[in-house]
């Protein structure tokens, strides 16, 4: 069954993610700040909106797939925002890593314009989203997560169902980000030490994940890490810097330790301030591991 659909926020993951609600058949309007990411959106069908608003005008669903808070916020409820233009009883799929309490505050925002916000944060990377094997994290009112049940196949493989309060969302996409972090951090430290003390890298990467870590996040990244190859760029450094600064917020609000968080942070933090390569992948942190133990200057 067509449905009226708009997304906004075309990036690496928009990209996909509205690519495959395209080819499912349904209506598509799309918007996104920089016009080119859209034109590429019009050649492959959808319809093109001057504004968020516009975009979202005749929309039973809007999805939004955008870099922080402060954007998502803008968006959505700015002068042209999705809120300017969508229907009453209408529902605003945010797929963004934000803070928890910026989905509470854009939730009442619908809930006083009479339409719905779901939390729908993904993990996967857009190769992941592009085959359509994304897992959803949904956190929202029960009846507009059914409305976009029948919609979330074209590019996820399962979702998982996290209550009404939209916030519980966002705190498991952070501490997914942050596991993913942590485990990207130990694989750094332990190929480093293990290329120090004589033995390859990648012999040591094939082994540790057909055994012990045998798991997509350890091969994926692990490959990168072994071979020091952070190309293609699936989100870049300054993406999970955002990330890592939002779970160490939260974590605070709770007065919840996080050190390994920290330390990732700071790692994050210098692969940015050096200037990384928009083409590189944020996975490039673990250099500064392989450099603060003599290797590669």
């Amino acid at each position: 069954m067509k449905h009226n659909i708009a997304f906004v926020g075309l990036g690496r993951m928009g990209q996909a993610m509205a690519t495959n609600l395209l080819l499912a058949g349904h209506n598509l309007t799309v918007y996104n700040r920089s016009p080119d990411k859209a034109e590429a959106m019009r050649a492959r069908g959808a319809r093109v909106a001057e504004t968020p608003a516009d975009a979202a005008r005749e929309a039973e669903v809007v999805f939004s797939m955008v870099t922080d808070d402060e954007v998502l916020r803008e968006l959505t409820t700015g002068d042209n925002g999705i809120l300017a233009g969508l229907p009453s009883g209408a529902v605003h799929a945010s797929c963004s890593t934000v803070a928890p309490a910026t989905s509470q505050e854009l939730a009442q925002a619908h809930q006083e314009h009479g339409s719905h916000l779901v939390a729908a944060p993904v993990f996967g990377r857009p190769i992941v989203a592009a085959n359509g094997q994304l897992w959803v994290l949904l956190a929202g009112a029960a009846e507009a997560k059914a409305r976009l049940a029948p919609l979330l196949p074209s590019f996820s493989q399962g979702t998982f169902d996290l209550g009404e309060d939209p916030a519980a969302a966002n705190v498991l996409k952070l501490c997914g980000n942050f596991m993913l972090g942590a485990a990207i951090e130990a694989m750094a430290e332990a190929f480093t030490l293990a290329e120090k003390s004589g033995l390859n890298r990648m012999e040591v990467f094939e082994i540790l994940t057909t055994t012990l870590f045998n798991s997509p996040a350890y091969r994926t990244y692990g490959r990168m890490v072994a071979e020091e190859d952070y190309q293609p760029a699936g989100a870049a450094p300054h993406l999970l810097e955002k990330d890592l600064k939002l779970t160490l917020s939260e974590a605070r609000s709770h007065q919840v330790p996080m050190p390994v968080a920290h330390i990732i942070l700071d790692h994050l933090t210098a692969t940015v301030t050096r200037h990384a390569s928009p083409d590189e992948d944020w996975t490039s942190f673990a250099r500064r591991i392989s450099e603060g133990a003599g290797l590669h200057r």
